[in-house]
């Protein structure tokens, strides 16, 4: 089991910025790909961004050019800078680790608006 907890959202104005951290609750040196979705209100989750344990990464087309996923295995957590926000990048971001059949694990969300 691994739990995950997201931190870092807020009320921010376009153009701002902000930086989420996603702590897991033990070792990610094996874990190979983490990332981070998100949903917005009366929306589908949708993938933001992927990292692979070599560093590998891969962004929604949306965020392209203003968001950095990265991650510190030596501190178990995962990031993402997000520079640069839209009002439409309001939503709540999850962590994420996928495990197939045997269910992904989620973190709890944390709230990112953007709005002046």
């Amino acid at each position: 089991q691994v739990q995950l907890v997201e931190s870092g959202g807020g009320l921010v104005q376009p153009g701002g910025s902000l930086r989420l951290a996603c702590a897991a609750s033990r070792s990610i040196f094996r874990i190979n790909t983490m990332g981070w979705y998100r949903q917005a209100p009366g929306k589908q989750r949708e993938l933001v961004a992927t990292i692979t344990s070599g560093g590998s990464t891969n962004y929604a087309d949306s965020v392209k050019g203003r968001f950095t996923i990265s991650r510190d295995n030596a501190k178990n957590t995962m990031y993402l800078q997000m520079n640069t926000l839209k009002p439409e990048d309001t939503a709540v971001y999850y962590c994420n680790i996928p495990r197939g059949i045997l269910g992904d694990y989620w973190g709890q969300g944390t709230q990112v608006t953007v709005s002046s």
